[in-house]
Order: structure tokens, then sequence, then C-alpha cells
């Protein structure tokens, strides 16, 4: 007899992208970058340049967006990346709470910070 899984069994790698995923929509991306790194799939890769659009390292978020080949679209969009990634997973809408930092661009490590 041959098992399979019921379509509402999930794996443990899905699990913990959609806690990863819970985090982001809460602007929580330090615990979410800690989930997304284990994971290779090109979901999590999605996830990871979400992580970094959050953080404002829009280089990194560019480098993982074409690592999920996505376009990326760019630091401003992240409320709507979270809504379709979240739609991607099968899940419900996000609550619309929105951190007002989300998606601010961090300055270069090299770059002077403005006084």
């Amino acid at each position: 007899m041959v098992r399979t899984k019921s379509p509402k069994t999930k794996s443990p790698g899905t699990k913990s992208l959609e806690r990863a995923l819970d985090l982001l929509a809460d602007g929580r991306w330090q615990p979410a970058h800690e989930i997304v790194q284990k994971e290779e799939s090109a979901l999590a890769a999605w996830l990871h340049g979400i992580v970094h659009t959050l953080e404002g390292d829009l280089d990194n978020a560019r480098y993982w967006y074409r690592r999920a080949k996505r376009e990326f679209p760019g630091g401003a969009a992240v409320r709507r990346e979270i809504a379709a990634a979240r739609q991607h997973m099968g899940g419900h809408e996000m609550a619309p709470h929105t951190p007002p930092t989300l998606g601010a661009p961090r300055p270069s490590r090299g770059a002077p910070r403005k006084a």
C-alpha cells in the first residue's frame, strides 16, 4: 500500500517558512532571517529577498530575488511581496499592521551618515 500525504499536511520546511512569513508581516526580519537562511528552495530565496528588503539591504535583496528567479520590485513593494508570498503559500490575508520602517534603505557601510 502506497501512502500519500494529505493535502493539508505540510512539510517541516513549509511550516518554518510560514513562520518566517508571519515574522516578516510583523516587521521582525531578524528571526525570519534565521529561518530562511536554513532553507534552499526558491520560496525560501524569495522570502530571503524580502528579509533583506525589510532590513534595507537592497543589493542583497536583489541577489536573493535573482536566486528565486523573481524580478525585484523595489523596497516600496515589500508589503505587496509579503501578501503575494502568503497567497503563493495558500495562506490568509495579512493583518494591516505595517511597521513604519519597512523597506527603508539603510545607508551603505562605506557612505557617511547624515547628521
